[in-house]
């Protein structure tokens, strides 16, 4: 079976482009000669001990019945925002808020967050309530950054605010994987800040 053609030679896409295509993620991963595949990923855990989380997740138990989270914005805001900022505090990390990229006419737009230790890279993408499509803009801004980073693995996670995936790049084998676990907020805050300091410290 011939293989589908997706993106035109001349035309420009965005990374939102790729959330709002009709395309099955495969299908647009194979554009850039990669693969996607669906398993558990081995995600690193920091095992520090981190004194402020019990504080934060009690913070949103008592404010999440009053908040509304019909839009990006206030899902950002709200959940997604004071989690960075606890990273960054624990980790001593740059964060980018709404970075620009732009490697080609493909691969081109805002990184909703990108936090960068000495070594390593978490691209974050926020969305509404879709996290299937966002799952497919997350792997094309991993694929951006493995562009102009020198890294061999990235990590990246796609998050609707109170539920939050995985994603993994691994260049050598051109392969995406997108983790089956879901990390939910707050009920697993804990593990959730500990995968996003692992990937950070990393080795």
């Amino acid at each position: 079976m011939a293989k589908i053609k997706i993106l035109q030679e001349g035309c420009s896409y965005t990374f939102r482009s790729y959330f709002e295509l009709p395309y099955e993620a495969d299908d647009i991963l194979a554009e850039f000669d990669y693969s996607l595949t669906r398993a558990e990923l081995s995600l690193p855990k920091t095992t520090r001990k981190l004194e402020n989380l019990p504080e934060l997740k009690q913070k949103i138990r008592t404010f999440l019945p009053f908040v509304s989270l019909s839009n990006e914005t206030a899902r950002r805001e709200t959940l997604v925002s004071p989690i960075m900022l606890e990273v960054v505090i624990y980790s001593q990390c740059q964060l980018r808020i709404e970075y620009p990229l732009n490697v080609n006419n493909w691969l081109k737009g805002n990184l909703d967050y990108l936090l960068r230790a000495t070594n390593n890279l978490l691209v974050i993408e926020a969305k509404k309530d879709d996290l299937t499509r966002g799952f497919t803009q997350l792997a094309v801004e991993l694929i951006a950054l493995s562009h102009i980073e020198e890294q061999n693995v990235f990590y990246g996670a796609v998050t609707i605010g109170d539920v939050w995936r995985f994603g993994k790049l691994e260049r050598n084998q051109q392969q995406i994987t997108q983790d089956l676990n879901l990390f939910k907020v707050p009920d697993d805050l804990d593990s959730l800040v500990r995968v996003l300091l692992g990937i950070l410290e990393g080795d």
